[in-house]
């Protein structure tokens, strides 16, 4: 039998949370500053499993560190992922608001929910992220994309388009965010002209055709890269990616310093190795008895 979560776990109970990974179509490197994103939920998911207890807690470390953070009472913890780690998709975020879910059931607003896990990811993890991930794993709709306004943590859900079909390419490149470099990459004036080209490429990419959107994505990479969170290996893939018939943009996807490319393609037979990404439901959480 499974039902919504509706309180703070008891002894026996099982309460299990479902969230997906993150694909940021554009608006990267704005949510901190008061910007705009363009995003959706994709199929690759994380669940946490949590098997309240008596006494103890049972699990991988940094998960028990997180649930104790969050204030979560004796558990037992479980998790399994499709989301790949290190790679721009925002799986430490999901992690983060697995915990939430799980501790607080669905008693806990959306955007309570995700401003707890921005707050875990803070004080756990070491990670100084915005809100991006964490909105839309929460805001997302299946077939959609949010767009969210970090001025006034604002969503709205718009159709994805059906010529929009977006594949991830692997750079090879592990990496972490737990340090300065995740804003300190550049001066205030750069990272300003960043967040403001971004914000009209975030608007604009609101009634592209593919063609017009891979132009913008491919702008996005270049301003990135003048940022400085991209890498020389990551900006020669994404160059010879943006040559290939059929590819209308390539970009960095993520915080950056390595992880996964976003790639804009023509038709699925393009980039043939590569998996397409497809918008999925928001996060959630169940009870199991």
């Amino acid at each position: 039998m499974v039902r919504l979560g509706h309180c703070r776990g008891c002894a026996g109970m099982i309460r299990r949370a479902s969230i997906p990974g993150r694909i940021n179509i554009i608006g990267e490197h704005t949510d901190y500053a008061g910007g705009l994103s363009l995003a959706f939920a994709s199929q690759h998911r994380l669940v946490l499993e949590a098997e309240f207890l008596q006494t103890g807690f049972e699990g991988e470390e940094t998960v028990v560190a997180l649930w104790k953070e969050a204030g979560g009472q004796p558990a037992r913890l479980r998790v399994s992922s499709t989301i790949p780690i290190g790679k721009g998709m925002s799986s430490s975020a999901a992690l983060c608001l697995s915990v939430v879910l799980c501790v607080h059931g669905n008693s806990i607003d959306k955007q309570d929910a995700c401003i707890e896990a921005q707050r875990l990811e803070h004080v756990v993890l070491g990670t100084p992220c915005g809100l991006l991930d964490q909105m839309t794993m929460m805001h997302s709709l299946e077939n959609h994309c949010v767009l969210i306004d970090f001025s006034t943590m604002e969503t709205s859900v718009i159709p994805l388009p059906t010529d929009w079909m977006f594949k991830l390419v692997d750079s090879g490149i592990h990496r972490t965010l737990n340090s300065q470099q995740y804003r300190n990459t550049s001066n205030e004036h750069t990272r300003t002209q960043h967040v403001e080209s971004e914000n009209a490429r975030v608007l604009k990419a609101m009634k592209a055709t593919n063609h017009e959107l891979g132009r913008l994505l491919n702008k996005t990479h270049s301003s990135l890269r003048e940022i400085g969170v991209s890498t020389p290996e990551v900006d020669a893939l994404v160059a010879s990616l943006q040559t290939i018939d059929g590819v209308h943009g390539a970009r960095m996807m993520g915080g950056g310093f390595g992880g996964m490319i976003l790639v804009l393609v023509e038709n699925e037979r393009i980039l043939p190795d590569c998996e397409i990404v497809v918008s999925s439901q928001a996060g959630f959480v169940e009870e199991v008895f």
